[in-house]
């Protein structure tokens, strides 16, 4: 469930990263290179994917928690922080509530990329759609090759993973509830107007700790075509 991308000993902090839907921690693959030697990077591999590919996927976000949780806890023996995009990101803010509440830690910092604030979301029901709905949803969010959606096997394999993962998604709802104590930064695209605009101030509300964002030029996956960026903000704020 969680996997140490670079074995760091001596890094002072430890950085878990969760992927947006149908992603898995390859996602990150190349992240330890880039990451200076004292942040020791972690990738979330949920149920479904890559190699937990015969796993069914989860659907409903406490399923998420109840299993990520006590998969985290034992590795909590450092400083860490938490990046989430996406999907990935509301995760991530979830799961730092959950380990404040129970007095498990609380994350150095908390990045959430790619992510409208939990409170503002808007409702929807892709989930629920047809397989080629969902498909075309896939291809306008410009983050699967198009080799690989046009591929029936793969794609046979893929959608049930994205599927579950948006129904995670649509299928939460927010809670009132104490604030994180922890930084948090948010990080957009500027290309994308769901995660861009007025409301992504809107995820310093949830903590009493500083709030900052950061815009990155590219749509929804900027973590991909920005990625020096992206990680050189993260190595800075850490």
């Amino acid at each position: 469930m969680v996997r140490p991308l670079a074995e760091r000993p001596h890094a002072t902090t430890r950085l878990f990263c969760l992927p947006y839907a149908g992603g898995g921690a390859s996602v990150f693959r190349d992240w330890a290179a880039a990451l200076p030697a004292d942040i020791e990077p972690w990738a979330v591999q949920l149920p479904g994917r890559e190699d937990r590919l015969g796993t069914p996927p989860l659907r409903r976000m406490g399923e998420v928690l109840n299993v990520l949780v006590p998969e985290l806890i034992p590795h909590l023996d450092r400083p860490f922080a938490l990046f989430g995009h996406s999907m990935g990101a509301l995760v991530a803010w979830n799961l730092a509530r959950s380990l404040r509440r129970m007095e498990a830690g609380s994350p150095v910092r908390l990045f959430v990329s790619g992510c409208v604030p939990p409170q503002v979301r808007e409702a929807t029901t892709h989930h629920t759609g047809t397989d080629q709905e969902l498909l075309a949803k896939l291809r306008s969010w410009s983050a699967t090759p198009e080799a690989v959606l046009a591929d029936p096997e793969l794609m046979q394999l893929l959608l049930p993973v994205v599927r579950a993962d948006i129904e995670v998604v649509e299928t939460y709802r927010f809670t009132e509830g104490p604030l994180l104590d922890c930084p948090v930064t948010a990080f957009a695209g500027t290309g994308e107007e769901s995660a861009g605009g007025a409301a992504l101030p809107r995820w310093g509300e949830l903590t009493s700790g500083e709030f900052d964002l950061r815009m990155f030029p590219g749509g929804h996956f900027f973590l991909h075509s920005a990625r020096p960026d992206v990680l050189a903000e993260i190595s800075r704020r850490l």
